[in-house]
This record gives C-alpha cells, structure tokens and sequence, in this order.
C-alpha cells in the first residue's frame, strides 16, 4: 500500500521503535542459537524497550494522530435478501 492516505508508520516514534525493537530480535535470536539464555533474555528486553520508546515518543508529541481510513466510493460488497427455499 505504497499511495496509502493515512501516513501509517510514517513517524519518528514509530521508526525509532521498530528500530529498537528489530536490533533486540536480532540479538534475542543471536542469543537463543548460542545457548546464552541471559543473551536471549536481554534481547527480550530490548524488544520490550522498542515498543516503550514508541510509545513515549508518540505522548511527546513526534507521532501521528489516529486517523479514521477515508472509504473512497461505495461499499465493496452490498447485502443481498437472503431466499428461503420451500
């Protein structure tokens, strides 16, 4: 959905906290093949802290609004009379 009109995702907040998020699966992941559960628990850790970050950032202000999705014609689809059979 490259044209979409909403802007999702397109904000510092979000970047930073995907960001951070995809670093601690990567060491979460790392750590898991290692065998190092302190490794894999701090990479769960850093997971946890992405969506954290996020959602501070959103409250100072450097994400987006929630916006309602704009339908642009009529319904897909329109609700038929269901047929009883005798």
């Amino acid at each position: 959905m490259a044209g979409s009109s909403h802007g999702h995702g397109h904000t510092p907040a979000a970047w930073t906290g995907v960001i951070i998020s995809f670093v601690g699966f990567m060491v979460a992941g790392a750590f898991m093949v290692m065998g190092n559960t302190v490794g894999f628990w701090a990479g769960m850790v850093l997971i946890l802290g992405g969506a954290v970050v996020g959602g501070i950032m959103r409250t100072m202000g450097l994400g987006s609004d929630p916006k309602p999705l704009k339908m642009v014609g009529g319904p897909l689809a329109t609700p038929e009379p269901v047929a009883v059979e005798s």
